[in-house]
């Protein structure tokens, strides 16, 4: 099979396409035939070697942390984090990770979801605590965890109010924020008209300042700091994110599909800030 694997860390030309074997489930796996998997810029700092850290990974590593596919000799419909090796032909998963796809979507869609939709989901509801009525700044919005994070602020009653540049303003306004702020036109506290209850900050930048109440809330997913997390695989979450997707809430905001051999270049767009919501990666394009 066909898998986009790094040998090496480095620039983006270590990442190869590479033919292994197809792998063979263990007793709580199951073997997924992938329709898609999706970029993450967290992988550059994983492909950089900066997340060594963090994950000690023996290589040559398959990459890919989000999975969508369909069992082997079932065809179940299956989404879930798995801890790389989505981005290939067929991948073993551990099946407590994995729940139903959504129905309403393109199987490869459901691939946008894990990563970026649990990140956002536990941004919102399990570090701030978004409440009805208050003013969430999404800074950040443009980015994958940006888009659902205002769908969800607004989701949990909030006026949302979005950091976006000038080519990312409409989809950011037609995914629920109320306020679109031009960053790059002047500073944010400038740029609001008042400080707001909660900022999640989502963008790889220093946390803005003087944009929130005395007595506000800051979450970060990006800048450390004591506000800053980092993001737990939660099936049960998962599954709820999948329900407001097949209800209308959520929406998949896909902004490129390219194939295994494209990898290297999306890679490259990324480290130049090119890369705007969610690119799908699929086995092959037809």
């Amino acid at each position: 099979m066909r898998a986009v694997r790094i040998h090496a860390y480095g620039d983006p030309s270590v990442i190869h396409v590479d033919e292994i074997p197809v792998p063979v489930p263990r007793r709580h796996e199951v073997l997924i035939r992938t329709a898609a998997t999706s970029f993450n810029p967290s992988e550059v700092g994983l492909r950089t070697g900066l997340l060594r850290g963090m994950f000690d990974l023996p290589l040559p590593h398959t990459l890919g942390w989000d999975l969508a596919g369909t069992v082997e000799g079932t065809g179940e419909r299956l989404v879930g984090h798995v801890e790389g090796g989505a981005a290939a032909q067929y991948a073993a998963a551990d099946r407590s990770v994995l729940v139903a796809a959504p129905t309403t979507v393109p199987l490869e869609q459901a691939a946008a979801l894990p990563v970026a939709g649990l990140t956002a989901w536990q941004a919102v509801f399990d570090h701030a605590r978004v409440r009805p009525g208050e003013r969430v700044l999404v800074n950040g919005a443009g980015g994958g965890i940006g888009g659902f994070a205002i769908q969800l602020a607004r989701h949990a009653g909030a006026q949302v109010v979005a950091t976006a540049s000038g080519r990312s303003a409409a989809k950011v306004r037609s995914l629920g924020a109320a306020e679109v702020l031009d960053y790059t036109s002047a500073p944010l506290d400038a740029l609001l008209s008042s400080p707001v209850d909660v900022l999640l900050h989502l963008a790889p930048a220093p946390v803005p300042t003087g944009v929130l109440r005395p007595d506000g809330r800051l979450v970060s997913a990006t800048t450390p700091g004591p506000a800053h997390f980092v993001m737990r695989n939660d099936p049960g979450q998962l599954a709820s994110l999948v329900a407001l997707v097949d209800a209308g809430v959520v929406r998949l905001d896909i902004s490129d599909v390219v194939d295994f051999a494209d990898v290297a270049a999306v890679h490259r767009a990324a480290e130049a800030g090119e890369v705007r919501g969610k690119v799908l990666i699929v086995p092959e394009l037809g």
